[in-house]
């Protein structure tokens, strides 16, 4: 009988565990650049571009209803979901206009069906806190689809990953939520416009 060696675990400064499996794409495990200490614990937390759970599995310490949303990486999201012990709930999908699309995340590439931020919001039961990374994908949500959602952390996307912003998007947040966009130093100038931090006004 063959015998199978443990998995490689990495555990974080802050506890999180993570499985160290080798693939062909970026597993992100740390997510300085997000604001989400102000989490309630009756939240619901939709974490779009979820990739290997980074930012869900930390949001589920403060929110009993996390949903993570992920075309790419959703296998070893899940196994990280059951590492943790978290309570975070995993849509396999993509952001985008509700139809078919081609994925790519480094060297995958998924064609599958695009969920509206509304289609998400509806399988989620809501959403209180948004945080939104789906390279370029952001620029397709409709504002309307934002109503109800008190708190955003958004990684904003420019061009070579994207094509132009839909300034229409800011605009409307411009309206509803006091805002900042902040370019951490995290990450690199190119494709990147910066994180952007909103709160909407009460």
């Amino acid at each position: 009988m063959p015998v199978h060696p443990e998995p490689t675990i990495i555990t974080t400064a802050d506890q999180v565990k993570f499985i160290d499996t080798p693939a062909s794409f970026r597993q992100v495990r740390e997510v300085p650049e997000y604001r989400f200490d102000d989490i309630r614990r009756d939240d619901i937390v939709v974490d779009i571009g979820a990739n290997v759970g980074a930012f869900a599995l930390r949001a589920a310490k403060l929110s009993c209803h996390v949903v993570a949303v992920e075309p790419i990486c959703t296998e070893i999201l899940r196994e990280n979901i059951r590492l943790n012990r978290a309570a975070v709930r995993v849509i396999e999908g993509a952001l985008g206009d509700g139809s078919p699309s081609d994925i790519a995340w480094d060297d995958c590439h998924r064609a599958l069906p695009t969920c509206t931020l509304g289609m998400i919001i509806r399988i989620a039961g809501g959403c209180d806190f948004l945080k939104c990374d789906c390279e370029g994908a952001e620029w397709l949500i409709d504002p309307c689809d934002l109503a109800g959602v008190r708190r955003i952390e958004m990684e904003l996307h420019i061009p070579p990953i994207c094509g132009p912003p839909d300034m229409r998007l800011l605009d409307a947040i411009s309206r509803e939520y006091d805002w900042e966009i902040v370019q951490e130093p995290c990450h690199g100038p190119l494709g990147v416009l910066g994180i952007l931090h909103a709160r909407r006004r009460t």
